[in-house]
This record gives structure tokens, C-alpha cells and sequence, in this order.
């Protein structure tokens, strides 16, 4: 047995040597791949030196030795059976208590707080029971439409393309016919105006249970937009920003026609790049005409096979596309979770890549800024802290948070007080914020550089039209106060503001919210299926334009509305909407909260009234009269212990005419 063992280190050192790697590259903290000890001394100073509460995930690469019973690994790298490697359970969200809480508080100059109230349990049993209801009666109506008993004739399918190659899968064609189609109405409403505060929406019906749709001719006026990612009131057709893009439309007309490494490049082009770089505080920066392209197109030129992507569990569709069409190795940690993020970057550096284990050439982090579907914000102090503790590269993607975030609107490094020169890859939309169409990538001068070389979406992709870049240059002006006006850090007040005073509202009234308080995005969940529809609905009723997502877009259980604050929203529109929202919360049964809630301010009421309905609904009485009757046994205990000099005395005389003073007590007793 001994002989075995001492061969099975001698092994892992020798398979240690090869991959040793110079003191530049990456290393495990406390101890070298290359360490000549023996392998149960190396594995048990590992696992000791993990951090705990790590989420032991096992991925592709985890397992580092042959099976011994013959069973070959699966898909993932995962070795069967293997004692020391179990496979994970099934994700499930965590407690509310242990998301709100940073994993290293130190590295925050102030308190990072998110809400992430737990799904009740009734709820979550009547949401399971509302999807499979639907799924029932999506199959009977299947067998129907198969005997031509349907009356929707749509979903059927045609004679001669019954032999085609079928375009969906079959789940997915099911949830499409089925599920998805009940509350199709709520998306793509199409807009007739400037989709900013207020916005007017053509009035639509179906007559074929929302297959097609025919336009009535009328229109919905005055629509509160609670949908669009205007949080700075850019999207506007007055003012200097629509004036500078009218005056460069004039200047350049609409399009450039060709690519930028062709004929496609204009000084605008460039002056904007330069302004970009400025704004974020990096060396440079490339600008592209679409956002999602920023990501699907520049990550496979960044990594590539041999290299590792760590990538959250809830990054938007364009960074896991991107991460795809790399042809990397991809690992997922949970969202936010810095323990599951270093137990991969620990695993990933001892084990290295799969059946080789040589050293990953690259490791690449991939988080969001703002995540638009939770609202939450990165904690990207301590991403920032392990990417350079394990010698990782940091991909930011900043759409929703550029602008959004930070006292200058630059962003969640602006906001957290960070050095942008820490982030390797900065990369942003201007589709948001500043109101144009786009997105860039901003970093060293080398790796702009590379992109300008590799990229696709640099390479191929039509330039940016010039008044949509002219565009982005006056409002990110106006956003850096270059103007000679305050307009922009009044607009980064107001949207601040109105992002904690929306937050707060839709906490008292007893809503679940999810997310960062200083995050505009503020999903509200929804949870059953057929509240879905019925939310979106009744607030259209109410003059209300709001964004529902289910799944597939979240997981089954966390339908949502989301409602995205904008700096042009005034305290009547927020107060407006928010009496709506709290109106349908009560039709539909939607204030799932079970915090306890401060009251609402009542402005009719005098102070000394209010400080005393207060105390009588949250128990002051009760609690008063329980604290009398303990102040009065503590009372009783004391006058029987107290010395008799402490107690008033009373004269008696005596048979001499001699005075004498008694205790109170003695003379009753």
C-alpha cells in the first residue's frame, strides 16, 4: 500500500514538474504546482486553505486523475464515481440574508446592500401549479388542433410543409404555441412618438388569439414609459442634442456606406473615440454601430481555445454568445457569488486545462456592470481583489451602468471609487444613457490596438452614422459638464433620487423588488404565469407602459415586471404610476412582502398625532404597560431590601416624654 502511494505522488510531482510555470505567470496561493511534496500533503493544504461557504462546483478540467474502474469521463471533464470530486446540487437562490452580505466588507467605502427577499412557499407551489395547468391544456388543445376541433387554425400546421426540417425545437415549439401566445400582446407594442417620459403607443387587436394583429387607426396618448433604458432623458427631438445631430446630419447625411477600415472612417468617428477614452480614464478606445455586436463579435478575439471564460451565471444573451463563439472553455459561477468565483479561479489554476492539465493560456472574468433583469450591481471590489490575487484578465460589460451610476455618471467604477486601469477590457453601450445606438471597448492602447486589427464587428460592420455619433458626443459632453452648463450632474441628481424614492414606494406599499437600491432597473416579481399578462394589461388600462419578462428570460418561479427609472421622470409621473402599480398590485394579489414596513408619512396629520398613531399601531401601548408593571416590581423588590435609614422616619413617644424615631415599617409591624 505504502509502495502504491509513493508511486501516486511520485506521479502528480512528475505531473507537477510539467506544469511549473515561471513566478510572472499565475500561481495557487501558498503553495507551487511544482511542489515535490507528496500529493496528499499538497490536495489537504489546498482544501485548507479554501474559502469557506465555496460552492463546489465541478467543471470541465476538475478532475485530475484517471478513473480507475475504467469508467471514462463525461462531458465536462467530470470523472464518475470520483471520491474526492461530487457533483454539485442543484442551484437554488440563496437566502436573502446571505446575498445582501460582501463577501469582504473591507473593500467597500460604504455600505453595499441588495435585496433579495426569498420567494414564499405558497407562491412558489401556485406558480408550479399555474405552469403545469397551462401545459395540460396546451396538450389538449394540441390533440384538438390534430382533429381539427380547434377553432385557431394558425398554429396548425400546413399540408405540404409537413415534411420540412422543423425550425424549433419541440419544447420550444410547444411553449410558443401555447404558453407564449396567450400573452404575446404585451411585447412589441409598437410607438408613434419619442419614446421619453411620455410616449404614445397605436392601439392594436387580435383576432386570432395574438398570431396577428391589426392596427385600429387610433392612438394610446400620454403613455408614463416605466419600460425604456432612458435613464438620462437623452431620447428627446429637442434640444442640443438633437440640434448637433440635425447639424451633422447636414454636414456627413445619415450613412457612411462602407466599413471603418475601409472608407468608412470619419473625423467625427475619431473625435468621438478620444472623447470615450477621456470620459472613462483609460489610454484608448474603439467605437462600434451596435451594442450586442460589442460583445458577440470582440470576445472571440480576445480568447479562444486553450483559454478559460469565467463567466456569472446571469450575463446578458450578447456576452454569452460571444463567450460561445470563442470556442473557450466556459465556466459558470453563481450570480455575484465571490466565493463560487474564486473556488473556480483556485480549481482552474491547480488542475489547468482538461486531459492535458496544461496552464490555461488566459482566464478571463465576464461580469455585468448593472444586471438588467435583477437590478443588482457587481461587486466589483472583490472581483477586482481576486483578479489580480489569481493574475486573471476582467471583462466589464457597463450597458446599463454607464451614465447610470457613479457622482460623475461613469459608471459602477465611478461609483465604487475605483482605478478604471484595474478593469483589462472596459466595454459599454451608448443605447441607454446617452440616448444614440452603439457600444465601445475601452483599455490600453495595445489591446485597441488588437481589436482595430482582429475584431470582427471592427473589420466588417457598417461605421457608426454620424449623427448618432454626434449625437453620443453632446450628451456625453453634456454629462462631463463641457457644455459650461450643470445639466448633466443635475440630470445625475434627479436620477439618483428618483431611483430611491421609486425603490422605497414600491417597498411600503409591500411589493418584492429585487436589486441594488441605487440601481434604476427595478424588477418586481410577478411569480404565476397568468399574472403576467394580466399585469401588463391592466396598467396599459392605466396609462402605464411597462416591460413583463417569464421564462425562459428568468427562471419559472421569478416572473417579473421590470421598471426602468429615468432622470426625465418628475415626482407626479413616479407618484402616478406609483398608485397604479399599488391599484393592480391589489387586483391581482401581487403584495407578496412580509417585511415589516415603516408608515407612510400622512401630511394631513400633525406631528405629536402621527408620533402617536405610530407608537399605537406598532404595540407602544402594550409595550408601555408591560414595562409600568416591571417598574413597579422592581419597585416592591427594592422597598424590602432597602436599609431602614433610607426610609422616612415618624416620631413615637415614649413613657419618659423621651423622643424617639422609628422606622415606618417597625411601627407597623
Amino acid at each position: 500500500m505504502g509502495g502504491c502511494f509513493r508511486q501516486g505522488a511520485s506521479a502528480l510531482a512528475a505531473r507537477s514538474g510539467r506544469l511549473s510555470i515561471s513566478p510572472s505567470r499565475r500561481r495557487v496561493p501558498e503553495f507551487t504546482l511544482n511542489d515535490a511534496r507528496s500529493g496528499r500533503d499538497i490536495i489537504t493544504r489546498f482544501d485548507l486553505n479554501m474559502t469557506e461557504g465555496s460552492a463546489s462546483k465541478t467543471f470541465n478540467g476538475d478532475a485530475c486523475h484517471r478513473s480507475s474502474n475504467g469508467k471514462s469521463a463525461g462531458k465536462n471533464g467530470y470523472v464518475k464515481n470520483h471520491c474526492m470530486y461530487r457533483q454539485p446540487q442543484k442551484y437554488r437562490r440563496p437566502r436573502e440574508k446571505n446575498r445582501n452580505v460582501p463577501h469582504n466588507s473591507s473593500l467597500y467605502k460604504t455600505p453595499f446592500m441588495e435585496s433579495f427577499e426569498e420567494t414564499p412557499l405558497m407562491v412558489a407551489v401556485l406558480t408550479y401549479m399555474g405552469y403545469g395547468i397551462l401545459t395540460i391544456f396546451g396538450y389538449l388543445r394540441d390533440f384538438l388542433r390534430h382533429w381539427n376541433v380547434e377553432k385557431c387554425n394558425v398554429a396548425r400546421e400546413r399540408e405540404e410543409q409537413k415534411d420540412f426540417v422543423p425550425l424549433y425545437q419541440d419544447f420550444e415549439n410547444f411553449y410558443t404555441r401555447n404558453l407564449y401566445m396567450r400573452i404575446r400582446d404585451n411585447w412589441n407594442r409598437p410607438i408613434c412618438s419619442v419614446p421619453g417620459a411620455k410616449m404614445d403607443l397605436v392601439e392594436r387587436v387580435s383576432q386570432d388569439y395574438n398570431w396577428t394583429f391589426e392596427h385600429t387607426g387610433k392612438v394610446v396618448k400620454d403613455v408614463i414609459n416605466m419600460g425604456s433604458y432612458n435613464y438620462l432623458g437623452f431620447a428627446e427631438n429637442n434640444g442640443a442634442c438633437a440640434d448637433a445631430a440635425i447639424e451633422a446630419t447636414h454636414k456627413y447625411g445619415v450613412g457612411v456606406g462602407s466599413t471603418r477600415c475601409e472608407m468608412g472612417t470619419l473625423d467625427i468617428h475619431e473625435e468621438l473615440e478620444q472623447l470615450v477614452a477621456r470620459f472613462l480614464g483609460v489610454e484608448s478606445s474603439v467605437a462600434f454601430g451596435m451594442g450586442f455586436a460589442t460583445n458577440s463579435m470582440n470576445i472571440p478575439a480576445l480568447t479562444g481555445k486553450g483559454c478559460l471564460i469565467l463567466s456569472d451565471e446571469l450575463n446578458h444573451a450578447s456576452l454569452v454568445l460571444g463567450a460561445r463563439l470563442s470556442a473557450s472553455t466556459i465556466r459558470v459561477f453563481k450570480h455575484n457569488n465571490m466565493q463560487s468565483l474564486e473556488k473556480l479561479l483556485r480549481d482552474a489554476i491547480a488542475h489547468g486545462q482538461p486531459r492535458t492539465h496544461r496552464p490555461w493560456k488566459k482566464i478571463l472574468i465576464l461580469v455585468e456592470g448593472i444586471y438588467s433583469m435583477e437590478g443588482s450591481i457587481v461587486r466589483l471590489p472583490e472581483v477586482i481583489a481576486l483578479k489580480k490575487r489569481y493574475k486573471a484578465y476582467l471583462y466589464l460589460d457597463e450597458a446599463h451602468s454607464i451614465g447610470a451610476l457613479g457622482p460623475n455618471g461613469r459608471g459602477v467604477v465611478d461609483y465604487f471609487g475605483l482605478d478604471p486601469k484595474d478593469v483589462d477590457i472596459m466595454m459599454g453601450t451608448f443605447t441607454k444613457s446617452f440616448g444614440a445606438a452603439g457600444g465601445y471597448i475601452g483599455g490600453k492602447k495595445e489591446l485597441i490596438d488588437y481589436l482595430r486589427r482582429h475584431s470582427h464587428s471592427a473589420l466588417y460592420a457598417t461605421s457608426m452614422p454620424p449623427p448618432v455619433a454626434q449625437q453620443i458626443i453632446t450628451s456625453m459632453k453634456i454629462i462631463m459638464g463641457e457644455d459650461g452648463t450643470t445639466l448633466g450632474a443635475d440630470r445625475l441628481r434627479q436620477l439618483s433620487q428618483n431611483t430611491n424614492y421609486f425603490r422605497r414606494k414600491l417597498r411600503e406599499i409591500g411589493f418584492i423588488i429585487y436589486g441594488n437600491d441605487d440601481s434604476p432597473v427595478v424588477p418586481m416579481m410577478l411569480y404565476m404565469p397568468a399574472k403576467i399578462g394580466a399585469f401588463g394589461r391592466e396598467m396599459l388600462k392605466r396609462n402605464i407602459g411597462t416591460v413583463v419578462v417569464g421564462f425562459p428570460a428568468t427562471p419559472i418561479i421569478e416572473s417579473r415586471a421590470r421598471f426602468c427609472v429615468s432622470a426625465a421622470h418628475t415626482k407626479e409621473m413616479l407618484d402616478t404610476a406609483l398608485e397604479a402599480i399599488s391599484e393592480v398590485g391589489d387586483l391581482l394579489q401581487l403584495k407578496y412582502s412580509r417585511r415589516e414596513q415603516p408608515l407612510p408619512s400622512l401630511g394631513w396629520m400633525s406631528e405629536e398625532s402621527l408620533l402617536q398613531a405610530r407608537w399605537f399601531v406598532y404595540g407602544g401601548e402594550k409595550k408601555e404597560k408591560e414595562k409600568r408593571q416591571q417598574q413597579q416590581e422592581q419597585q416592591r423588590d427594592s422597598s424590602r431590601h432597602t436599609d431602614c435609614q433610607l426610609l422616612q422616619e415618624v416620631p413615637v413617644p415614649d413613657m419618659d416624654n423621651a423622643r424617639a424615631t422609628t422606622p415606618r415599617w417597625c411601627a407597623s409591624s
